[in-house]
């Protein structure tokens, strides 16, 4: 049996210069940027969906529709013809936007073009708290409370008065009138 000896140090140094040792591993690109021509062509054939509606949707329906429905999807035609807009609609309000198909389907057509959608189909359920919340007005800051002076002279304006509901009120009313003049 043939023994194989082990090269010097010199003769693998010389053996390794010869040979191309493997490239290292490269990272593989993001998915994103592989993906990126396809979602546009998907984009340009199928259209925006819901999320182009669901930012303009107080535009569409008005604001108080807005707060108690939401957009959930756009059903394909097999035909080829309008779609089925999908609406999540809160308890009641599904009647008024049946009376309303008309105009909205209407006001739909000037965003997504001509016949995009065709017919609504109403699903009764719980709306999206985030789309309301961001639909809904914004609460009024607290004033901050008067400062000693006022008060004092508040109280004291009122001190011939009997303590009481009456006295107590007179003196919420007397806060807002002077917070209102500063």
């Amino acid at each position: 049996m043939y023994r194989r000896t082990l090269p010097t140090a010199d003769e693998a140094l010389k053996i390794l210069s010869r040979r191309r040792t493997r490239p290292p591993m490269r990272v593989p690109p993001p998915a994103g940027k592989s993906l990126a021509k396809f979602i546009r062509e998907l984009d340009k054939k199928h259209g925006q969906g819901p999320g182009a509606l669901q930012a303009r949707w107080k535009e569409i329906v008005g604001e108080s529709l807005a707060r108690r429905t939401e957009p959930v999807r756009i059903i394909k035609s097999r035909t080829g013809e309008g779609g089925t807009l999908e609406l999540r609609v809160d308890g009641p309000v599904a009647s008024l936007i049946q009376h309303q198909v008309p105009q909205i389907t209407q006001r739909l057509d000037l965003l997504l073009g001509k016949g995009a959608v065709t017919r609504l189909r109403i699903v009764q359920g719980p709306v999206r708290v985030a789309a309301a919340a961001a639909s809904a007005p914004p609460r009024p800051r607290r004033r901050p409370p008067l400062d000693a002076a006022k008060e004092r002279d508040l109280a004291a304006g009122l001190s011939d008065q009997p303590d009481g509901p009456l006295k107590e009120a007179l003196l919420k009313l007397g806060r807002g009138v002077l917070r209102n003049e500063s």
